[in-house]
């Protein structure tokens, strides 16, 4: 189910939850306690910037129950459009949060990495004294997606009986595979933490924490993988122009709205020719602050089935946190084929959600 009561904002077309790395480590361990799933996502800034090209891979950060800020130039951009994404929390520093301090003891599978490193990390993890051991290890050597999603490589995780999945199989497949398998597997925290393995088997080594706290930590890792630069220098050059097209211009746009409260918002069903579409009117400027309405509206269309319109019509102003909750609700329909209409939008709220990313894509076929 999609929760619409998270703390998420959107970013350039990417979902962040604005939560510390504590409260991240609560969310995970309260999933694990429950035994609800938990798709972790941790979005850096090539995660950002391939989004801006690849919808399949937007679409699975899309999906995620949780997704943090892993990357201080995002923290960077937050802090400049106003988002409450105060503090960088990185897939590798909230796994070691878990393995240091949890008060449970996780049973961790990695799934890929380099050959004979899934082996070297569940060594490292015999240690007694943390609060992890390991449940497991595959290495699927290479492949598409489909290849590497065999029935009994699923079998052999889910038996293993573990908590924490961490899939390291590079960002975009990675992500994908998660997507594709997330329904048939059974461990309650999924997540692809691709540098992890490596971390915790020794063969690559995490930058000293006043560079990952300055925003450096890339210098460190061109040091330790020298391959990586022509991707920093890509994504480098693509964040100038995300910067120059779109963050100034929706920074200048957001200060130029004037101050305005929600009225109330209403929602009603019609079922035109035998088919159930939800439909829903917006009055005033929807602000993180008074969006219980929306909260509430938004699980109850998606409830309904069918597609769903939102008469924007009255609609005066959103931010980050609408458009946040936009994504969800637009991902949430297209995955069970569905679509998100949304008429009489005025041209200045427009303009706000289409450089926030957040106009709804068109549907799967």
């Amino acid at each position: 189910m999609t929760d619409f009561y998270r703390p998420v904002h959107c970013l350039l077309g990417l979902p962040f939850d604005a939560v510390s790395l504590s409260q991240a480590a609560r969310r995970l361990e309260r999933a694990r306690a429950r035994e609800t799933r938990c798709f972790l996502s941790t979005p850096n800034l090539n995660f950002l910037v391939a989004a801006q090209r690849d919808g399949e891979f937007r679409d699975s950060v899309c999906r995620s129950d949780l997704s943090v800020a892993d990357g201080m130039p995002l923290v960077w951009l937050a802090r400049l459009l106003g988002l409450p994404v105060r503090e960088r929390v990185s897939g590798s520093g909230l796994f070691d949060f878990l393995r240091q301090q949890s008060p449970e003891r996780w049973k961790v599978f990695f799934f890929g990495g380099p050959e004979g490193v899934g082996q070297q990390a569940c060594e490292a993890l015999a240690d007694g004294a943390a609060a992890m051991r390991a449940a497991g290890h595959l290495y699927p050597g290479f492949g598409d997606v489909q290849q590497m999603s065999r029935a009994d490589w699923i079998k052999r995780i889910n038996g293993s009986g573990a908590d924490f999945l961490v899939v390291s199989l590079g960002s975009a497949k990675g992500q994908a595979w998660i997507s594709r398998n997330l329904d048939q597997l059974h461990a309650p925290v999924v997540s692809h933490l691709g540098a992890v393995v490596n971390f915790v088997a020794g063969t690559v080594a995490r930058a000293p924490r006043w560079m990952q706290r300055t925003g450096l930590e890339w210098l460190w890792r061109i040091k330790e993988e020298p391959r990586l630069w022509q991707r920093y220098a890509r994504d480098g050059f693509a964040l100038l122009r995300l910067v120059a097209t779109r963050v100034l211009p929706l920074a200048l746009l957001q200060r130029l709205q004037a101050p305005a409260q929600a009225e109330f918002a209403k929602a009603r069903v019609t079922r035109p020719h035998g088919s159930g579409v939800a439909h829903a009117r917006l009055h005033g400027a929807w602000r993180e602050a008074n969006l219980a309405p929306v909260r509430a509206v938004f699980g109850q269309l998606l409830g309904v089935g069918g597609d769903v319109t939102l008469d924007l019509s009255h609609t005066t102003g959103v931010d980050s946190a609408f458009a946040g909750l936009l994504l969800l609700l637009d991902t949430a329909l297209r995955d069970r084929g569905d679509r998100l209409n949304l008429v009489n939008v005025k041209p200045a709220v427009h303009r706000l959600l289409a450089l926030q990313g957040a106009v709804p894509s068109e549907p799967k076929p």
